[in-house]
């Protein structure tokens, strides 16, 4: 079995910023998804726009893309980037979840896979973060990359 290749580490394991000065700029485009479950009380005060805080879903989305404007000044190791667009859906919800998609655009010499990564979690904290005086017990899940296209390694789609 070959041994993965770790991009931010270099040949004496220093850690280190990967240099895309050579990589060719192009479209790339990351979709991620994250789930918050809560009792159905909390849903469906959410979904009548009934919580005292506000529109949680709309904060919750402003909260998504600043947070993928601003995730360079949260991990490390990523590149600070002009985003084209950043796009945030709630999409199959159902009596006590909310999921959240979140597309982000880019034509760049690197991807955002940890932008779109960042917005569904911010996303989901600020729903947490509105909603936790009615429902302490809500659960954050199923964070991942659904999709992504450009660059060198080309497309990947979750399965």
């Amino acid at each position: 079995m070959n041994k993965p290749i770790l991009t931010h580490i270099d040949k004496d394991g220093a850690s280190r910023m990967v240099d895309v000065s050579n990589k060719n700029i192009t479209e790339r485009i990351a979709v991620a998804h994250a789930s918050v479950t809560m009792n159905t009380q909390t849903f469906s005060l959410i979904m009548d726009k009934q919580v005292a805080k506000g529109d949680v879903l709309e904060v919750a989305r402003v909260a998504g893309i600043m947070a993928a404007k601003k995730t360079s000044e949260l991990i490390p190791m990523c590149h600070p980037l002009n985003i084209n667009s950043v796009n945030i859906d709630y999409t199959n919800n159902s009596k006590d979840t909310i999921e959240i998609m979140a597309e982000v655009k880019i034509t760049a010499k690197t991807g955002v896979e940890m932008e779109a990564l960042t917005a569904v979690s911010v996303c989901s904290l600020t729903i947490y973060d509105m909603c936790k005086s009615a429902d302490k017990s809500m659960l954050i899940s199923d964070i991942y990359l659904a999709r992504k296209t450009g660059g060198k390694s080309g497309t990947f789609e979750r399965g």
